[in-house]
């Protein structure tokens, strides 16, 4: 079983147009495999073996006739809560929501049918993934697959479990913070978020984008194939671009590569996460790039700004439902949105701001630097039932002084493990591009990987 489990995207579709493996046959082990940790990790929301099983054996007699529907025909594929599949409701990881089911598929569920892909569950987030968390109350709380007594991270907290269970190959998540690059770097995984409107979403919103977390470069470019496809839903989403995303070969030799140790702001640095990043960078520097340390984007003036703003927003949000529906919101997020209660219109429009300063910020480094390798997380892994890595609502964003800065700039960035804790957990690089370079961001971690980068053994199943 883990044999199958270890193989890549490219691996199976080999497998399945030569005949020496079946969808169905693939699908059987990562079943087996659900079942050796879901019920330790609590990765999965609307899993629905039995309707998996009934899309791996229509894609099974679709590579019989070797006709299949695109680049992902019967590859086991879990999408976030928060996108919407047809049928299924979005809870938005809270028991304050109606559970309605949706009417249509969102734009990355729509383009994962249209190719074939075997989507057999929805993943885990906190309620309206507002949190870096497996935490929820709606949900039961997700897991680390690594040490079952850590956080997955989040919001993608049921993507990163589910990906570093070996629930298949490839699990979507989504990001407007650094909700797929943070718990990637928590789990081990390689999380990419690609330039704004790369991927559309719908609903989209400023800094929001989706994208896949995998467990190699190669299985979540392979994806872009499909996911890159545009959507008229998403006023943001680019328009059609010829990108081969299976080109991942890369040469640093002269590039100019920042080196960000400081955020600005937020959580100190661990002294094992920077010795991680900076032998990593080191590795950069001598396959010739050009390596230089530069300052933060980040001051704790934006920071707190969008932390003012974004409470504003979502107490808008909110504000109208019943007092009994407020109440059943996990009190972390209750308490952090009522603080947008007395913000004033003036303070929500200066907040709002400091995203375009990040914004500006970030486009003058890169006029300086071709890309940019920093730490994705600041800490080793915090508690599985704490909210945040501060677990203070009142401090709810210095974890995400690495990642946000480049959700505001619209720039790809990804996450690929770069090492171990002393206590075994992963830690993780992440590497910035210029705005619409997704794909030189997929090279450079290609490259990196390919060094020994990534993680190259996965956790066994929990014994008790």
């Amino acid at each position: 079983m883990n044999d199958l489990i270890s193989l890549s995207i490219k691996d199976l579709l080999q497998h399945y147009e030569a005949g020496t493996l079946s969808p169905s046959e693939y699908w059987q082990a990562v079943e087996k495999r659900i079942d050796a940790f879901e019920p330790h990790v609590r990765a999965l929301y609307a899993y629905d073996p039995e309707e998996a099983r009934a899309q791996a054996a229509r894609s099974t007699e679709r590579w019989v006739r070797h006709a299949p529907l695109g680049p992902l025909d019967g590859i086991p594929v879990s999408v976030k809560e928060l996108v919407a599949t047809k049928g299924v409701p979005v809870p938005l990881g809270t028991a304050a929501t109606e559970k309605v089911p949706a009417a249509e598929d969102a734009p990355v569920a729509a383009r994962l049918r249209e190719d074939g892909a075997v989507i057999f569950a929805k993943t885990t987030c906190p309620d309206y993934g507002m949190l870096s968390s497996g935490l929820s109350s709606f949900h039961p709380l997700s897991r680390n697959p690594w040490k079952l007594s850590e956080n997955p991270g989040g919001s993608s907290a049921g993507a990163a479990a589910a990906g570093a269970a070996g629930f298949g190959p490839l699990h979507i998540g989504t990001d407007i913070g650094g909700s797929v690059r943070l718990p990637a770097g928590w789990t081990g995984l390689f999380g990419f978020k690609p330039s704004q409107g790369r991927i559309p979403v719908d609903p989209y919103y400023p800094g929001r984008c989706a994208g896949p977390m995998a467990r190699t470069v190669e299985d979540a470019a392979w994806s872009m194939f499909t996911l890159a496809r545009p959507d008229w839903r998403d006023a943001t989403s680019l328009p059609p671009e010829d990108i081969d995303w299976s080109d991942l070969a890369a040469n640093v030799r002269g590039m100019k590569i920042g080196l960000m140790m400081e955020p600005g702001c937020g959580l100190p640095l661990d002294a094992e996460v920077a010795a991680a990043v900076e032998k990593a960078a080191r590795r950069f520097e001598k396959a010739g790039a050009v390596v230089i340390p530069v300052d933060p984007v980040l001051t704790r003036e934006m920071l707190d700004g969008l932390d003012k703003f974004w409470r504003a927003k979502f107490w808008g949000d909110i504000e109208g439902l019943s007092d009994e529906r407020k109440a059943s919101i996990l009190p972390y997020i209750l308490d952090w949105a009522r603080g947008g209660a007395d913000v004033s219109g003036v303070e929500a429009a200066r907040g709002f701001s400091r995203m375009l300063d990040m914004r500006r910020a970030a486009s003058v480094l890169f006029t300086k630097i071709d890309a940019l390798l920093s730490p994705v997380n600041p800490i080793v892994s915090y508690p599985a039932d704490w909210a945040s890595p501060t677990n203070d609502p009142a401090l709810p964003f210095e974890h995400i002084a690495y990642t946000v800065p480049w959700n505001m700039s619209d720039q790809p960035a990804a996450s690929i493990n770069c090492g171990f804790s002393a206590s075994g957990m992963p830690i993780g690089l992440q590497i910035v591009g210029p705005r619409f370079a997704d794909l030189q961001v997929l090279q450079l971690a290609r490259l990196y990987e390919s060094w020994g980068g990534g993680v190259k053994v996965w956790p066994e199943p929990p014994s008790t």
